[in-house]
C-alpha cells in the first residue's frame, strides 16, 4: 500500500513538472491598435506585444519613421515588460501612429524574434475619415459687441499722422496740377497695347509648372516647397471664386467656400494640399516624397476642375 502511494505522488508532481514546463514555454505575439477608426490627421496608438519566458530575449523589429506609405510614425515609445504569471513575462513596444490619406490602410504584418525563433503578427485594418464640416450652422460671434464711447475728435487724435499726410498731399496735388496746367499741352502719345488677360486657371497652372520644374523637395526645401504650392491656390481661388483666401486660415477658407458651388471631389483635393501644407509649415512634418508629389499633383487637378 505505501508502494503504491510513493508511486501516486512521483506520477503527480511529474505531471506537474510537466504541466509548469509547457506552461513557461508557451510563447505569443500580437499587434493592437488602441482604436480601429481615426479621424483625417488624427493618431492612434499601435502596440507590439511579445507573451514568453521569463528570461527570454525578444527583438522587434527596427521601425524608422512610417509603417507604410500612408502611415506615418509619430513617435517611438518605450519599451514595458510586465510579469504576467511565475516563469512567464510580457513585452510591449508602442508607437503613436497618424495617417493624413482617407479611406481604409492596412497596418501590414511584423516579424517579432523570440529567442532564437521569429514569429509574425496578423496584419491590420486601419479606417481613416474625413472630418465632416457642418454646413447648415450660421457663423455667429462669441460675445456681443461691446459699446464704446468714441468721438471724431478721438478718431483724429488717433490718426492725426494720416491727416497731416492726406492734406500735405493734397496740397502737393493742387500746386502739381497748377504748374501743369501754366504749361503747354503736349500731344498725348498713344495707348500702349494691353495684353490679352490670361484666365485664373491658366495662371495657376503656369505657376504650377514652374515650381514643380525648380524641384524644390528634391533639393530638401520642403517648407518653401508646400508654402509657394499653398499660396498659388490661395491666388487662385481669390481670383476664381472672389474670396479672400491669401489673409485667411484653411478653415475659414471652407467656411467661405460653403457658399459657392464647389463639388465636394474638388474640396476634398483642396483640403489635402492645405492640410499638409500646414502641417509641414506649422507642425514641422516631414512628409514622404511621395506625398510631396501627390500634393502637386492634387493642386493640377484641383485648378483645371475650376476652370471656367
Amino acid at each position: 500500500m505505501r508502494k503504491q502511494l510513493f508511486f501516486y505522488v512521483l506520477g503527480g508532481l511529474m505531471l506537474l513538472c510537466v504541466g509548469t514546463s509547457a506552461y513557461a514555454q508557451e510563447i505569443r505575439v500580437s499587434a493592437q491598435l488602441d482604436t480601429s477608426t481615426i479621424a483625417l490627421g488624427d493618431q492612434t496608438t499601435l502596440r507590439l506585444r511579445a507573451d514568453m519566458p521569463a528570461g527570454t530575449s525578444v527583438r522587434f523589429p527596427q521601425l524608422a519613421d512610417t509603417l507604410s506609405a500612408k502611415v506615418p510614425i509619430v513617435a517611438a515609445g518605450t519599451t514595458d515588460t510586465v510579469q504576467t504569471a511565475p516563469g512567464q513575462q510580457s513585452v510591449t513596444q508602442a508607437y503613436l501612429i497618424t495617417s493624413f490619406d482617407a479611406g481604409m490602410q492596412v497596418i501590414p504584418e511584423f516579424e517579432i524574434t523570440v529567442g532564437d525563433s521569429a514569429y509574425r503578427t496578423e496584419a491590420l485594418p486601419l479606417q481613416v475619415e474625413t472630418v465632416a464640416v457642418d454646413t447648415t450652422k450660421a457663423i455667429y460671434d462669441i460675445k456681443q459687441p461691446l459699446d464704446v464711447s468714441y468721438s471724431w475728435l478721438d478718431w483724429l487724435r488717433d490718426n492725426l499722422l494720416w491727416v497731416a499726410l492726406g492734406l500735405g498731399v493734397l496740397v502737393a496735388a493742387g500746386v502739381l496740377w497748377f504748374v501743369l496746367k501754366k504749361r503747354k499741352k503736349k500731344p498725348v502719345p498713344p495707348p500702349a497695347e494691353i495684353a490679352p488677360d490670361i484666365s485664373p486657371h491658366e495662371l495657376a497652372l503656369g505657376k504650377l509648372q514652374a515650381l514643380r520644374d525648380r524641384k524644390l523637395w528634391q533639393q530638401g526645401a520642403v517648407k518653401p516647397y508646400h508654402s509657394e504650392l499653398s499660396d498659388i491656390l490661395r491666388d487662385f481661388l481669390e481670383r476664381r471664386y472672389r474670396i479672400p483666401a491669401m489673409e485667411q486660415t484653411t478653415d475659414e477658407i471652407f467656411t467661405a467656400l460653403a457658399a459657392t458651388d464647389m463639388p465636394e471631389l474638388q474640396k476634398s483635393r483642396l483640403r489635402q494640399v492645405l492640410t499638409l501644407a500646414d502641417l509641414v509649415k506649422f507642425a514641422r512634418e516631414q512628409p514622404l516624397p511621395a506625398d510631396n508629389e501627390q500634393s502637386m499633383e492634387q493642386a493640377i487637378a484641383f485648378v483645371k476642375e475650376g476652370a471656367v
